[in-house]
Formats: C-alpha cells, structure tokens, sequence
C-alpha cells in the first residue's frame, strides 16, 4: 500500500518506539510504499539533525543518516504539482496531504491525528492512522 510516513513516526522509530518501529520495517521490506517529497525530506533532514531531540535515542547520528538513506531508498519519489491547502491547523502540515494526493496514497501514518483530520479541505479516500492503527489495519 502506498503510504505518507510523517516525520514525527520516522523520529519514533529512531527512538525505539515499537508501532513506528513496525511500519517503517514495513517499509523496508517491502510491505508499504512510503512516498517522499521535497518538503517531507526536508523536513525529516530538519529534525533528524536536532541533536538534542535524540539524547535518549536507541541510534547516533550516523545510524539515523544511514537509516534515512536505507528508507529512501525504497521510497516512491513524489513530485506536487499543485497545492491543495487543506488549511490544516498546523500550516506545517499540509504538505503531507498534498504528498498524499500527488501520489495517490492510501494513508498517512501520524501521531498527531488530531491536527490531520481538522482540515477544511476533506479527502475521503485518504485515511489518517496512527502507527498502531496501521500495523493493526496490516494484521487485519
């Protein structure tokens, strides 16, 4: 299935969170497609370099870099041609819909539910999971 993995999951992961954990192995083996675009990989390139958010993390920098150059590779490169502006509370957020919808994803994979799904801008065929949601969705 093809699926947006927002940053806060891939840091999760890094963190040793089990769910996260899960999807993001989902991911390398092949099990779910996560789409990446310009945005998200900077995002992700953003986060993963504060080094202060991985004091307590399972991986050091260069473990990090290498998984996120493991995980792009297998990801499904994305361009956005257009700007859907779903006007989601956290402005930061909106790329990840619009990734979404450019590559036809399934899902995005989140913690933060309750921010996605106040967008004035509703795409129906675009679920939002957590990543427990989503390993429980995959077991299903």
């Amino acid at each position: 299935m093809l699926i947006v993995l927002d940053t806060n999951v891939f840091v999760s992961a890094c963190m040793g969170k089990g769910a996260s954990n899960a999807v993001v192995k989902s991911c390398l083996l092949g099990e779910n497609t996560a789409l990446m675009g310009a945005a998200l990989l900077t995002e992700y390139e953003d986060v993963l370099g504060r080094a202060e958010l991985f004091k307590r993390s399972r991986l050091d920098e260069i473990e990090r870099e290498q998984l996120l150059d493991i995980f792009l590779a297998t990801c499904s490169w994305t361009r956005i041609y257009f700007g859907w502006r779903p006007n989601l509370p956290d402005e930061g957020d909106n790329h990840l819909i619009e990734l979404a919808v450019a590559g036809g994803a399934s899902h995005i994979v989140t913690n933060n539910l309750r921010d996605l799904r106040r967008g004035e801008l509703k795409f129906n065929e675009i679920k939002s999971l957590s990543p427990e949601q989503l390993i429980e969705e995959m077991h299903s």
